[in-house]
């Protein structure tokens, strides 16, 4: 058996050259095998940027024809994420496919049974859930010591001026809530480990998306969650606070790797900081699927988390006056 997953990248985007391409140059168990993009100049870029005798294509399909790739990382726009993860998994390459896995919850479905009728593992990249505080505050929920949740906010703000191209754009899937309300979203599934019962939502609509959306979710167990996301001006937050009978727990720049502190306050004002470790996310998530791949024991983020959150998107939206 291999003892490397050899990985070909299809979209060379920033999350590509920022995140994922030097995660995967430190990964023990994979390897950079091909690049495609439609962008001569991009492939040159990226060769060069990289310092790497790796293969290039112009043409996605030939990526995947390649025998030599057995994993892609799937980072085109958003409606493209569908077509290019089928004809994947059609040609045996295993998927990371970068959130939103798709635009609507049939099209996930779809995804998820052409990937099992081709025998191929698939997984949405919500790489935060790899990270050290991530894991502590799910545990800290878990333990009981916050009591039943009550409440639960969550938001992801990024800068105005990206607010523009792919992101914008209603034929590619563009707007904030795909772009970055999909991690308070996914957060508060996992920690709800539930759907919502109900759903209200309110948006600021541009050239046909969400560009800044408020939504609320209620569960049948009486947690009440808002979401909120969007390009407002040039700083980023993203922070969660999750409130249960027995404390409040502070959970700053929740989708981030870096080092720090979660927050846990009492009832009676008394605050315990619980240090963070940082976390190279992208390698975590890289490493973790490249092991399910060759066989081997691995944390991979569940497919029907990936349906649920789609369909609770769709029905933002919908609230949101963004979809009809």
């Amino acid at each position: 058996m291999p003892s490397k997953v050899r990985w070909g990248v299809i979209g060379l985007g920033n999350v590509a050259k920022e995140w994922f391409l030097p995660a995967l140059l430190k990964a023990e168990n994979a390897e950079l095998g091909a690049l495609a993009s439609r962008s001569p100049e991009k492939l040159s870029q990226f060769v060069e940027m990289f310092g790497l005798p790796v293969k290039t294509y112009s043409d996605y399909t030939h990526l995947l024809d390649d025998p030599e790739i057995d994993a892609v990382y799937i980072a085109l726009p958003n409606a493209l994420h569908k077509e290019w993860t089928i004809k994947a998994a059609r040609r045996g390459k295993h998927v990371l496919c970068e959130k939103p896995l798709a635009l609507k919850a049939d099209d996930c479905r779809e995804i998820i049974a052409a990937c099992r009728a081709s025998g191929v593992l698939l997984m949405e990249g919500f790489m935060y859930r790899y990270a050290d505080r991530t894991r502590k505050a799910q545990e800290l929920v878990l333990s009981g010591r916050l009591g039943e949740i009550r409440h639960i906010d969550s938001c992801f703000f990024s800068l105005a001026s990206k607010a523009r191209g792919n992101l914008v754009d209603p034929a590619l899937g563009g707007g904030a809530l795909h772009d970055l309300g999909c991690y308070p979203l996914n957060i508060v599934g996992l920690l709800a480990n539930d759907k919502p019962v109900s759903i209200s939502a309110e948006a600021v609509p541009f050239n046909g998306v969400d560009v800044v959306l408020s939504a609320v979710l209620k569960y049948s167990s009486g947690l009440l969650a808002t979401i909120h996301c969007g390009w407002v001006n040039e700083s980023r937050t993203l922070d969660t606070t999750i409130m249960g009978t027995e404390g409040t727990l502070i959970v700053p720049r929740t989708f981030r790797g870096e080092a720090g502190f979660l927050s846990l306050i009492t009832p009676d004002g008394e605050r315990e900081e619980i240090p963070v470790k940082e976390t190279d996310m992208f390698l975590e998530e890289i490493t973790q699927f490249s092991a399910a791949v060759l066989g081997r024991p691995a944390l991979l983020n569940s497919l029907e988390e990936s349906v649920q959150g789609v369909e609770v998107m769709e029905e933002i939206l919908k609230k949101a006056g963004i979809r009809p």
